[in-house]
């Protein structure tokens, strides 16, 4: 073999290196996705706020809470110490605090997690009203609540307090302690 074939034969095999090298480099990459987990989230917010009007256009209800988190697979909103408040026509507002809540698919349903706390504030014809309980169920649109564990009223004269509890926000308000209540009152 003359240097001349050696040289062509060297180019020509260059040529094929580079070209494998160009193919590799230039083909389209399998694209490698990370696999969806059942239930991941599909949105999320920091200093979350939600405001809810009622079809006179007056304020229903307001959502505060420092985290939420919304889920596609089952459609619920977990929140992280949320804060809300139920407004009446007629009386001052109920502000309702937990440490942690999900918020049903339905938009209606709340669960309250951990520590529950609810207030009122008063005025001259309606008393200061809290109450303190554990692990809540809230219906937004009947303004209703129930727990079955420990819950306590309070309110400026009164404490009663009692195993499982179903209260409804609206005026008249109602309560009912299911079980082990005991209670201290005093009277003017």
């Amino acid at each position: 073999m003359s240097s001349s074939q050696n040289r062509v034969y060297f180019v020509l095999f260059l040529l094929v290196i580079s070209s494998w090298f160009l193919a590799d480099l230039f083909e389209p990459k399998k694209i490698v996705s990370a696999p969806v987990v059942d239930h991941s989230p599909d949105y999320f917010s920091h200093g979350y706020y939600k405001k809810e009007m009622d079809k006179a256009g007056l304020l229903k209800n307001e959502l505060i809470a420092d985290k939420m988190v919304h889920y596609s697979d089952d459609e619920t909103t977990h929140l992280e110490n949320p804060v809300m408040t139920l407004y009446n026509p007629d009386a001052p507002p109920w502000v309702i605090k937990s440490e942690t809540a999900i918020l049903e698919a339905d938009g209606d349903h709340l669960q309250l997690v951990g520590k529950v706390n609810i207030t009122r504030e008063g005025t001259k014809d309606i008393r200061a009203f809290v109450l303190n309980s554990l692990d809540m169920k809230v219906k937004l649109s009947t303004s209703y609540a129930e727990t079955k564990k420990w819950a306590e009223i309070i309110d400026a004269q009164n404490r009663t307090q009692g195993i499982g509890l179903k209260i409804t926000f609206t005026e008249p308000v109602r309560i009912n302690f299911l079980s082990k209540v005991k209670g201290r009152y005093e009277f003017n």
